[in-house]
Order: C-alpha cells, then structure tokens, then sequence
C-alpha cells in the first residue's frame, strides 16, 4: 500500500481532508490510499508557489531556467523505471504503450519547453512622433504567475508535464491537481524537482477530487493567475464559469467526437493500421481517439470487415507483460459508462461487427475490462454517435460524396480532431480545411510536431497549446514606449 502525499513547497506532507482509495484497474485490487487537500493546504501550495515568484526562482535568468528543465528531463529519464510502474499501475496500460509513448514524451516536454524559451522573442517597433524625435515601442515578456494545472488520468505524466513544461519555461509557479484515478507520477515527480534543485514552491501538488475538494479550491482561488485544464466539456465549463471572477484565463482542451474519414481511393493497409489505433489505442481514452467513421460505400463493408479484425487481434492481460497490447478502461465506474453505451447500442438495433461485451480473463476478473467494439446501422442521432463514450469503440456510417462527408463530420457539437484517408492530394487538402476541428490528420493519427498549435473548437476546447502557443498563455506581454 502506497501513500500519495501531497506535495507543498518543497515538501511531502499527508492531506488532511476526504481518504480514497488508489486501485490497479487491472484486477481492481487497492494499491494504495490518497488524503485529500484540504482548502488550508490548498491555500499553502498557492502561497509557496506565490512565494517562489519572489524567490530565488523568479531571479533566474533563462539560461540558468533551460539549465532546470534539461535536468528534470535527465531526471526522469534516469528513474524510467520507477515512472513507468507507477504509471502502469495508476492506469493498467500496457508496458508497450507507456514505455514508448507517455514516459519519453514526459520527459521529452521539458527539453521540448527549454528549445522554445531558448529563442522566444518579442517585436519592437520605431514609431514618428509631432516633434519629429520618435519613439521606440518594445514588449517585454513576463511570467504570468501561479497557474493551476488540473490533469487527466489518461495520459497522466505525459498531459502533465505538457502543461508544466512551458509554465516553468515562462517563468512561472504552479500547483498541479492530479486526477483522482492517477496519482502517482506526478507526486513522484516532486522527487525529481528536489533531486535537480528546483526551488521549494515552484512546482506543487495537491490531491483530491473536483467540487467541494482540492479542485474546486484551486480553481476558485484568488491568488491563482491563470488555469489550463484537460479533460471533460462539462468540468471545463465548471472551471471556466470560476475563472470568470477575478477574470483569469483559461486554455482548456476538452472532449471531442471525432470523425475519421474514409475515401474510396484511400491505401487499404495503411488506413487499417492507422484508423485501427486511431479508434482502439490506450483502451480508447484518447481525447483524439475516433469514435465515428465515414466510409465510402463502395468500400463500407471491406472497412467493417478489416476494422473488426484490428479489434479481434488485441491481446488482453498483465500489462508488465510485453506481449499484451491492450489494458482495461480506468476504473469501475468508467466501465459502467462505456457498457452503458454497449447497451444502448444493442437496444437502438445496432449491427455489431465486433466486441460488444467484456472479455473473459482468468487471474483478472475483478479488472475494468471492456472488449473493441465496432458497431454499424445506428442513425445519427443516436448518441452512440453523437456523444463522447471514451472506450474502445467506433461506429460506421456509409457516404456517397464528399460534400455528404464534411457535412456528417461536422455534425457535432465537438471539434477537436479527424483523420482523413485518401491517395488524392487536392482532395485532401479540400477537406481537411473544411472540417470543424483544430487538428486535421491526412493519412496517418497522433502524428504530432510539438512546435504546432493544438487544441479544439467549438465545444473541445479554448486556446491553443504547443510551441509558441503554449508560450503565449503562460506569459504576459508589457509594452514599454520610451520617447526619443
């Protein structure tokens, strides 16, 4: 049994408010206890990270700044180990997954943050003035303070650390409110400030559900200066209704409904492969995952047909294990909602392709376990269709033109992401700019250049994060006019 305390300037300290418990969705047994954050402790993390601005941290110069953030990287990167179990186990991902995705880019987003911050610059301009001397106009860039960075728990680590990096880039503070489902790397990571020399108060975390708990008081606090939040439309709605008092600002990137679409001219194996972990990868609790497809008629049933045997091939078990490639969905209660929509599916008349229920696993029947499931026929407005579900799974739609696709694409309250699949290149070009979301992948999904904007329209989200996007929230411009 493991403790997870909080993390407050410096220190670690047990959380004085509601216990819970930690479980390992893999066999749902209890691994560890987590004490929340009461307001008292709340209101110390923010006052260490206030402090630190004043500190020793806010007089460092860049350079000394990109120094730290190279270290934190080396740091977690030299305890891969320990982060990658402790991932494993808040999450039950497979080890394939989180040894080559969420534990490098974890600490890959601190040299990521350091490269940005090396060249970030700002503009100048010369400007006439009645008595003909001029002036001269110069921004100077500023942290923009204490910025509560409130995490999922699906890609915990490596959402984290894309948030942090940059805050701590730009100079500022924060306190981090981990999901309540993983807390695990993010307390291990106040280890690795300490190891690298990061001043105390700089980096905090505090444990504890949403309202009326740690993330309701750090949200409303009014010492905080900025929130950037990941996960769910209605708890950004939450965040964004308390950050209107005190006139905070917000990047949120939040849920999505995403669309992927199919062409007829599309290379068969090439869009199995890339639809199928488009729709399937991390148990399908992916903000980005496709959970609605467009297919060509001429080619509907060749896709269902090759769809289902992308989600017949995962392999389910110990996800130390190297051989297994899919784990369970986050916790009990998460799988109740994604089965909710298994049932509903089969109550609307769905055609099911594939999956549709649980699998059966000896050693792991008390895990959150859900099988890939492909369904075709459901009208769409269905909210099989129509809402997020976070699973494993995907419906089927036929279309005929593409006019008839970008409309059923942008159908939806939610613009996050889509991929589309096509050999002609004008085509591509064509639809990708018309569909309604903030990224649009052409031939391929999860392909990220880190230097790029990323985030959602409409009901995904507000604000852009990545490169000199993320720059831009985490720090303030000053305009200095100095007349000649």
């Amino acid at each position: 049994m493991t403790e997870f305390r909080n993390f407050i300037d410096g220190q670690f300290v047990s959380g004085r408010g509601d216990g819970f418990a930690n479980h390992f969705p893999t066999t749902g047994e209890v691994i560890g206890e987590i004490r929340a954050a009461d307001k008292a402790q709340v209101d110390q993390a923010v006052g260490a990270a206030r402090a630190a601005l004043k500190g020793p941290w806010g007089r460092m110069s860049v350079p000394e700044r990109i120094g730290l953030l190279r270290k934190l990287a080396d740091g977690i990167n030299a305890r891969f180990d320990d982060f990658l179990a402790a991932e494993i186990r808040d999450t039950g991902k497979p080890r394939s997954i989180a040894s080559h995705i969420d534990i490098p880019r974890g600490a890959a987003n601190f040299n990521v943050f350091a490269d940005q911050v090396a060249t970030l610059g700002t503009e100048s301009f010369a400007m006439p003035t009645p008595d003909g001397t001029g002036a001269l106009n110069y921004a100077v860039r500023t942290p923009r303070g204490v910025i509560a960075v409130i995490c999922p728990w699906n890609l915990p680590l490596l959402l984290m650390t894309w948030k942090v990096a940059p805050a701590l880039a730009c100079g500022n503070t924060v306190v981090v409110k981990p999901s309540e489902e993983t807390p695990a790397t993010a307390t291990l990571l106040g280890e690795v400030m300490n190891e690298v020399g990061i001043p105390a108060g700089v980096y905090n975390v505090v444990h504890g559900r949403g309202p009326g708990c740690a993330g309701e008081f750090l949200t409303t606090h009014a010492d905080v200066d900025g929130i950037t939040f990941t996960g769910e439309t209605r708890t950004g709605e939450a965040i964004m209704a308390a950050a209107a008092r005190g006139v905070r600002p917000v990047s949120l990137e939040l849920g999505g409904k995403n669309p992927g679409i199919i062409f007829d001219d599309a290379d068969f194996d090439k869009t199995m492969e890339g639809i199928g972990r488009a729709c399937f990868a991390n148990t399908g609790q992916v903000c980005l995952g496709t959970e609605r497809i467009y297919v060509q008629r001429g080619i509907f049933d060749r896709v269902a047909e090759g769809l289902a045997d992308k989600a017949r091939s995962y392999r389910f078990g110990d996800p130390f294990d190297t051989v297994t490639t899919m784990g369970p969905v986050i916790s009990a209660e998460h799988r109740a909602k994604v089965l909710s929509f298994y049932d509903k599916a089969r109550s609307e008349g769905a055609n099911l392709v594939a999956g549709g229920g649980v699998p059966d696993l000896q050693g792991y029947e008390g895990g959150y376990w859900v099988e890939p499931t492909v369904w075709t026929g459901l009208p769409e407005t269905s909210p099989v269709i129509s809402e997020e579900i976070f699973g494993p799974c995907t419906h089927l739609t036929p279309f005929d033109t593409e006019e008839e696709a970008i409309a059923l694409a942008n159908n939806s309250p939610y613009g996050l992401a889509t991929s589309i699949w096509t050999e002609n290149l004008t085509r591509a070009h064509r639809v990708a700019g018309q569909v309604e979301v903030g990224i649009s992948w052409v031939n391929c999904w999860f392909l990220r250049d880190l230097r790029t904007a990323f985030g959602g329209s409409k009901a995904s989200g507000i604000g852009r994060e990545g490169g000199i996007h993320s720059m831009e929230f985490y720090s303030e411009l000053r305009n200095v006019c100095v007349k000649l």
